[in-house]
């Protein structure tokens, strides 16, 4: 019997994605962001977060999905990962949900374009539901942004 994990359900682009709550230290409305020089499109700025200055990355811009203008559904969701805090523009947090590992599959090679190293899995949710799981270690990867960072000269 597989496991239950409580993940966040987020939309971009017309798909459903999830990130385990456990990572997620809040979410937020958007609110204006200092942009930093020399960093890659998809870092949208800094945003002073009580006191923490955190980057912010446009998911879409970091999946290379087309832009789209911000709603009032936009939100920042604040995740942490080995230390490091990150907001992740999404088009909308839609709800927490409790997945059973069991219904968890590997990802194909590519979801929606999004390579799979990006991907924990897809999750099944009910009869018709399906979930992207995010590897955030991945989607924040130092190395990669930097390397992203350098093409950019």
């Amino acid at each position: 019997m597989g496991e239950e994990m409580k993940v966040i359900v987020f939309a971009l682009a017309h798909e459903e994605y999830g990130v385990e709550v456990e990572k997620v230290r809040t979410i937020e409305r958007m609110q204006p962001m200092t942009r930093v020089p020399r960093t890659p499109e998809f870092v949208k700025g800094v945003i002073n977060l009580r006191g923490v200055v955190t980057p912010i990355i446009d998911l879409r811009g970091r999946f290379g999905f087309a832009e789209s203008d911000y709603t009032d559904n936009t939100r920042i969701i604040i995740v942490s990962v080995k230390e490091m805090e990150v907001g992740l523009i999404v088009d909308s947090a839609n709800d927490v949900t409790d997945i059973n590992t069991d219904n968890i599959d590997d990802p194909p090679e590519v979801v929606g374009g999004i390579k799979a190293k990006y991907l924990q899995g897809i999750a099944k949710i009910g009869d018709s539901r399906l979930l992207v799981l995010l590897n955030l270690e991945e989607v924040l990867n130092k190395s990669e942004i930097i390397q992203l960072e350098n093409q950019e000269e």
